[in-house]
């Protein structure tokens, strides 16, 4: 009788070993399917789509600049995120990244240039309009803090001003405001 338990006891522990393995199989093999469904692509996502107004072509024009910049505002990473590719003239060059994180629900920002300069924003965007802030060091090592506004004027008309504060945003300084215009309507 005790070699028959003996001899029943490891086929019993296996069969239930093998059903808790498929079990717990099946449960890991569901799971990405399920997140899957539940996730939308950027492109479907209208807070993702909140910035397409300044999809396109620009020629930008600014006070203080003879003739003209450019920009290219296009989106990338599967319509996920907005680049605007600048070219301020006189050799400047730059991009602005912004992306809406479903996660935090949030929209984040980067400024880079290519002398050098990198700021990291968060913003908010609603119809036809977006705002974003976010410190920096000032050339004398003070926190600086940084506002870029895009907004929609027109159809084929947009600005994009940046002012930047040293007492914390109590006053602002204008550093730039463009005037887009699209080019090819």
């Amino acid at each position: 009788m005790k070699q028959d338990i003996i001899a029943r006891g490891p086929r019993w522990f296996s069969s239930v070993l093998l059903v808790v393995v498929i079990g717990a199989w099946l449960s890991l093999a569901a799971t990405p399917a399920s997140a899957a469904v539940d996730s939308r692509p950027c492109s479907a996502d209208s807070e993702s789509r909140q910035m397409d107004f300044w999809l396109g072509d620009w020629a930008v024009t600014y006070p203080a600049m003879p003739g003209s910049a450019a920009s290219r505002v296009s989106l990338d990473l599967n319509q996920c995120l907005l680049v605007e590719s600048w070219d301020g003239g006189k050799g400047h060059r730059g991009k602005n990244m912004f992306a809406y994180s479903s996660d935090d629900k949030s929209w984040h920002g980067m400024f880079v240039d290519n002398q050098g300069r990198v700021h990291i924003l968060e913003g908010k965007v609603a119809a036809g309009a977006a705002e974003f802030t976010g410190p920096s060091s000032g050339p004398d090592g003070r926190t600086v803090l940084n506002r870029i506004k895009v907004a929609r004027l027109a159809a084929n008309k947009v600005e994009q001003s940046w002012e930047k504060s040293t007492d914390n945003g109590v006053t602002w300084t204008m550093e730039f405001r463009g005037d887009y215009s699209r080019k090819e309507p």
